[in-house]
């Protein structure tokens, strides 16, 4: 079960320099998208055999958006919102080297509250996935500190990968361990991991980590990932080698395919293997969402 963001990605990939204040030449694409969305998507394609995703989307875009996550084997609980739009992401990505800036309108996601959730939301869940966007805004944030207290009388596991370095440097660092206490798995990149701990180095940021959550990996792009429990990092993860088109959801990639390969009872440094993995197809296509098989 992932509780998140679904998004309207217009991914605009460009040789650079960016010309101001006049025109350069991109190819444009509009992709479904959404951190939550994504990592849900790629935990289907990584064997989860049911994942549910409950997200808000504008209500002109709900039956699009639907279609697209049953296309790619995750069951969508999404609530149509009338009164906001769905969350629209401008990526900008620099051809040369498949890096991504993005321009983010968080729409319907910070509409999401507690009045969205259910307990029976986790019938038959084994594990529990909250995107960080949701701590960003105070309403939002309540739903997902709600659906995690829930889990964890319950009974499943919960994981939460922290989103956006610059969303964290808003929300402030005891903000966000306090809406992240008790939290079984974190999945931070290495600039959200050195942004809650202050240390540079991901061995040290991620060795810190572990000290606060039971199970920590930090991904590292292209270098791999890294994982850390009991305050030590056990395992350093090498990434495939891919051609790389857009790194865009890779990260949310990493993340279905680790836990996917969890839920089958993979030891951690596995599942980071089929993190990276997965983080490596994903960069080879563009968007966030994997490649839909016909």
């Amino acid at each position: 079960m992932v509780v998140g963001d679904v998004v309207t990605d217009v991914v605009a990939r460009y040789r650079g320099p960016l010309s101001t204040a006049t025109d350069t030449a991109a190819a444009i694409r509009t992709v479904p998208g959404g951190a939550g969305a994504n990592a849900a998507c790629w935990a289907a394609r990584s064997g989860c055999s049911d994942v549910r995703l409950l997200a808000r989307v504008g209500r002109d875009e709900a039956a699009w958006h639907g279609q697209r996550l049953r296309a790619t084997g995750v069951r969508p609980l999404l609530i149509p919102d009338a009164d906001a739009p769905t969350a629209t992401v401008i990526s900008l990505v620099d051809a040369a080297t498949a890096e991504r800036t993005f321009l983010t309108d968080s729409g319907a996601v910070h509409h999401m509250g507690p009045a969205d959730w259910s307990p029976a939301l986790l019938d038959g869940v084994a594990h529990l996935h909250l995107s960080g966007y949701l701590l960003f805004s105070d309403r939002s944030r309540r739903l997902a500190v709600l659906a995690k207290d829930a889990a964890r009388r319950a009974g499943p596991t919960v994981s939460l990968d922290p989103a956006s370095c610059g969303f964290l440097a808003d929300l402030g660092v005891e903000r966000f361990l306090a809406a992240a206490e008790g939290v079984d798995v974190l999945l931070p990149n290495a600039d959200e991991a050195a942004y809650l701990t202050g240390l540079p180095e991901p061995a040290d940021a991620a060795a810190k980590l572990s000290r606060v959550f039971p199970l920590v990996a930090v991904t590292l792009g292209p270098a791999g990932a890294l994982v850390a429990a009991g305050g030590q990092v056990v395992a350093t993860v090498a990434a495939p080698t891919a051609r790389a088109l857009d790194s865009t959801g890779a990260g949310d990639a990493f993340t279905g395919g680790f836990l996917a390969a969890r839920l089958r009872g993979a030891s951690p440094v596995r599942a980071a293997e089929a993190g990276c993995r997965a983080g490596a197809l994903a960069v080879s296509v563009v968007g966030g969402r994997p490649p839909v098989r016909e």
